[in-house]
C-alpha cells in the first residue's frame, strides 16, 4: 500500500512529466500523436518512479515508448529542475505502456458482439467440453 508521502510525489511528477512530454511532442512539431501519463508509481525508498504511458494512436505506440526511455536521462534531467524545490534526490524513471484501454476495449467488443459470454456460457474457457 502507497504511503501519502508516494501519492503526493507521485501525483508531482505525474504533473510535471505530463508538461515534459506533451512539450517535447509541441516543440519538435510532432502532429497526431498525444501522450498522457495515466499512473505514477514510486517505490518506499523514493528511488524508483514507474510511469505507465498511454500514447495515442496506438500504432505509434512501441516507436515512441523507445524514444522516451533512449531520452530517459534527459527527460530525469528536466523533471529534477522543475522538482528541485520539493524533493531533493529525482527517482530513477522507468516507462510502460498502459494498456488497460485496450484491455476495456477488448471487454467491451467481447459484450456487444454476438459471442456474448454472458448470455452463452459456454464460451468462457472454463465452460468447455472437451
Amino acid at each position: 500500500m502507497e504511503t501519502n508521502r508516494q501519492k503526493k510525489i507521485g501525483g508531482v511528477i505525474q504533473k510535471d512529466l505530463v508538461d515534459i512530454l506533451q512539450g517535447e511532442v509541441r516543440k519538435n512539431g510532432i502532429s497526431n500523436l498525444v501522450i498522457s501519463v495515466s499512473k505514477v508509481s514510486v517505490t518506499t525508498d523514493l528511488s524508483v518512479a514507474t510511469v505507465h504511458l498511454s500514447i495515442f494512436p496506438q500504432e505509434k505506440a512501441a516507436e515512441t515508448l523507445v524514444a522516451i526511455k533512449s531520452n530517459t536521462k534527459l527527460i530525469k534531467h528536466d523533471l529534477s529542475q522543475r522538482v528541485k524545490l520539493q524533493l531533493r534526490k529525482v527517482p530513477n524513471l522507468t516507462f510502460f505502456i498502459d494498456d488497460s484501454l485496450d484491455y476495456i476495449e477488448k471487454i467491451n467488443t467481447a459484450l456487444s458482439a454476438k459471442e456474448n459470454p454472458i448470455e452463452n456460457r459456454e464460451l468462457l474457457e472454463h465452460r468447455k467440453k472437451i
